[in-house]
């Protein structure tokens, strides 16, 4: 079963949203609003600078996707690459869906001169922890914090 990494299209929009919302629920039990869920994924793929999804195929069937956001870092005079919004379908998870979607960000983020990736995760999923540490990652010293803004939805997703 051959696996192969590609750019999102707008064709897969549908099934972004879904595997958004289905990430939320199974990840914070969080039920997300599809209208805006919708507005959000598609904005990426109107205004490249947001960031880009890649989706992983089995056979040529869509079995996964991540979405890559930037951020500036002053310090280091390049950009972080966001991993978020990770989701593999139930039936291909621990088969090596995410490797190979983390390889292909990795890879792309070198040969753009970016200066590192980043995620975050779950406090209590240590089974992505693990995953994410496996493949090279360390856990930083940060903690994060946000705000939520009125009318926002609440806190970050």
């Amino acid at each position: 079963m051959s696996l192969s990494i590609r750019a999102a299209r707008l064709t897969d929009l549908p099934e972004l949203v879904a595997w958004n919302a289905a990430m939320a629920w199974e990840t914070e039990h969080r039920q997300l609003d599809r209208d805006t869920l919708q507005r959000g994924v598609a904005g990426v793929f109107e205004q490249p600078r947001r960031g880009f999804y890649l989706v992983a195929e089995r056979d040529g069937v869509a079995v996964g996707s991540l979405l890559v956001t930037y951020e500036w870092s002053d310090w280091r005079d390049g950009d972080f690459w966001w991993i978020q919004s990770v989701y593999v379908s139930p039936d291909a998870r621990r088969g090596g869906v995410f490797r190979a979607l983390y390889a292909a960000v990795a890879q792309r983020a070198a040969a753009a001169g970016a200066v590192g990736v980043r995620l975050y995760v779950e406090t209590e999923n240590q089974r992505a922890q693990a995953t994410y540490e496996g493949l090279g990652m360390q856990r930083c010293h940060y903690a994060m914090y946000e705000a939520a803004l009125a009318g926002t939805g609440g806190s970050a997703d």
